[in-house]
């Protein structure tokens, strides 16, 4: 069990400024929410999360335990309880509640984002596309764990892609990136990346804010954390869409459509 580690009870404060660009862009690059320190305390619990949990997935050849391997690192709060204290802080959760303007938001899932040294750009989506929900009010915070330059695969958002709501295609679920870029071109929606984050730092997006990352052309590996918040009160929607239902099943954990978003998988926060 993890012991000593900081306290992340304490409030952050989100000015109207904050809370009104997000509204309107979609996105926020909040800088400092945690300290310098505090946040290497919680990377490597988060790194040896990640190492722990990576060795108990069945190899992958050619691939490395952060290539194909790294998008099952989801939920390692439920495994380790230095990340635990790390996703279920108040600080993060208030962050994410001011933003979307609710009183209490609940857990959807955590995830390790770590990207290789020349690893690829990922593709154009929408969040909220893959997610079995009756409520936009969703937001990810993405932390970076270290210091991150330009070119180590920033993520990229579409400024006021979010306005319109989840665009719901059939053919999104394998191959969204063409259908996105699209809508990106007709929509004028402009893109913004940060020219660089310091470990601490942390970007948060709508669930229906089109982005990806880019690749990562450094020599060093990107290793951001990312949690996904949901309003309380949010309920299950009938799955649309096959991966709606590996959703539901994984982390909402079966429950029927209509029911709160609240099964033990979902823990509120505030």
């Amino acid at each position: 069990m993890a012991k000593n580690l900081p306290n992340l009870d304490g409030f952050l404060n989100i000015s109207a400024a904050q809370r009104d660009e997000f509204r309107d862009n979609g996105h926020l690059l909040v800088r400092s929410v945690l300290s310098s320190t505090d946040v290497a305390i919680f990377r490597q619990q988060i790194v040896d999360a990640v190492k722990r949990q990576s060795r108990e997935k069945k190899k992958l050849p050619d691939k490395g335990i952060y290539g194909r391997a790294f998008g099952q690192m989801v939920n390692l709060w439920r495994t380790d309880e230095g990340v635990r204290q790390f996703v279920l802080s108040k600080r993060l959760a208030k962050v994410a509640a001011d933003l979307l303007g609710v009183a209490n938001v609940r857990i959807y899932h955590d995830h390790a984002l770590f990207k290789e040294a020349g690893g690829k750009a990922t593709y154009w989506h929408q969040d909220q596309y893959y997610w079995p929900l009756d409520s936009a009010d969703t937001v990810t915070m993405a932390m970076a764990l270290t210091d991150q330059s330009l070119e180590m695969g920033m993520f990229i958002f579409a400024t006021g892609s979010h306005r319109q709501g989840t665009i719901i295609d059939p053919k999104l679920s394998s191959e969204p990136d063409g259908t996105y870029r699209k809508y990106i071109r007709e929509g004028r929606f402009p893109l913004s990346r940060a020219a660089g984050m310091r470990a601490g730092d942390a970007t948060w997006h709508y669930g229906n804010t089109v982005h990806h990352t880019a690749a990562n052309f450094s020599d060093r590996r990107r290793e951001m954390m990312t949690i996904t918040y949901m309003a309380d009160g949010a309920r299950v929607a009938q799955p649309i869409h096959p991966a709606q239902v590996n959703e539901l099943n994984n982390w909402l954990n079966g429950l029927p459509p209509g029911r709160l978003a609240a099964s033990e998988l979902n823990p509120l926060i505030l």
